[in-house]
């Protein structure tokens, strides 16, 4: 047991205060965290939350691109049907009134149409040489038919893109060559999930682990990082401007309706398109009896 006379004489001994102090010394100093690195956790946020932010963009690019294609082949004729019945009935008018002001509104009606579609093009995509397709029964009938044709990639082909999205990104290279490597993947992984091919996004997978690993740099100089952040900032700000002309364009409002059921929303205007083309061929019947 240590007295207390002993105290302060151990107190005294530069050996015995070495122990206790070092800790806090050297050792202590070697821990401290240095200013880059709090740069460089900023950093490595900001291209996660980047790369987060072009895979959801993306999807929803694939998303209208899809449903864009699907609404021209099965609604586009329909489309051309209102235009040419709104020409001849505003025509229709102009003969019964013979008014200067009727007679302009049914030119400019008429400049507006496109050729009238024949049968056939009116049920392109509807209709073979054994008739009309389930789908286009369903419309005139009533009756259920198979589901229609996806629009969007499936659930699993989403979760392999996102996986190699994140994995692969060319955002989280630090060297030119590295970077171009990884553009060139991504280029495919975009084409394979636009088509939605599952298979060839599973080979994409297999061939990225197969790979070399990416090599990481640590960035240790302020300027360096301060750069980098401004740069994806920038980024930031050209994927927005891309995500809000998507968002406001006129397929983008429709799917964002509905984003978990397109297929539904495409019935449910055809259904009002339809309704719509049944009454302005009765409102011209009338004109013209």
């Amino acid at each position: 047991m240590t007295t207390p006379e002993a105290e302060p004489t151990q107190a005294e001994r530069p050996d015995a205060a070495a122990p206790s102090q070092d800790p806090e010394g050297a050792a202590g100093a070697e821990r401290r965290e240095r200013p880059e690195e709090r740069l460089e956790r900023a950093v490595r946020a900001a291209e996660q939350a980047l790369i987060e932010y072009e895979i959801a963009v993306e999807t929803f690019r694939v998303e209208v691109e899809n449903f864009s294609r699907l609404h021209h082949q099965r609604l586009g004729p329909v489309y051309a049907r209102l235009d040419e019945l709104d020409a001849q009935i505003a025509e229709a008018k102009a003969a019964r009134t013979g008014d200067p002001e009727d007679q302009r509104k049914a030119e400019e009606a008429r400049a507006r149409v496109l050729p009238m579609p024949s049968v056939d093009e009116l049920f392109h995509g509807w209709m073979d040489g054994d008739g009309l397709y389930p789908e286009a029964g369903a419309m005139l009938t009533g009756q259920s038919v198979r589901p229609p044709e996806r629009v969007r990639p499936s659930e699993e082909a989403r979760r392999l893109y996102r996986e190699l999205a994140r994995k692969a990104h060319p955002d989280l290279a630090q060297e030119e060559a590295e970077r171009k490597r990884r553009d060139e993947f991504i280029t495919r992984v975009n084409a394979a999930y636009a088509r939605g091919d599952e298979t060839l996004l599973r080979e994409l997978s297999a061939e990225w682990a197969a790979g070399p690993a990416p090599e990481e740099q640590r960035l240790s100089e302020s300027e360096e990082l301060y750069a980098r952040l401004e740069w994806l900032s920038r980024r930031k700000e050209l994927i927005s401007l891309v995500a809000k002309e998507l968002e406001e364009g006129a397929i983008g409002s429709m799917l964002r309706m509905a984003p978990d059921d397109p297929d539904r929303l495409l019935e449910e205007v055809a259904e009002q398109l339809l309704a719509q083309v049944s009454e302005r061929e009765a409102e011209l019947a009338q004109l013209l009896a």
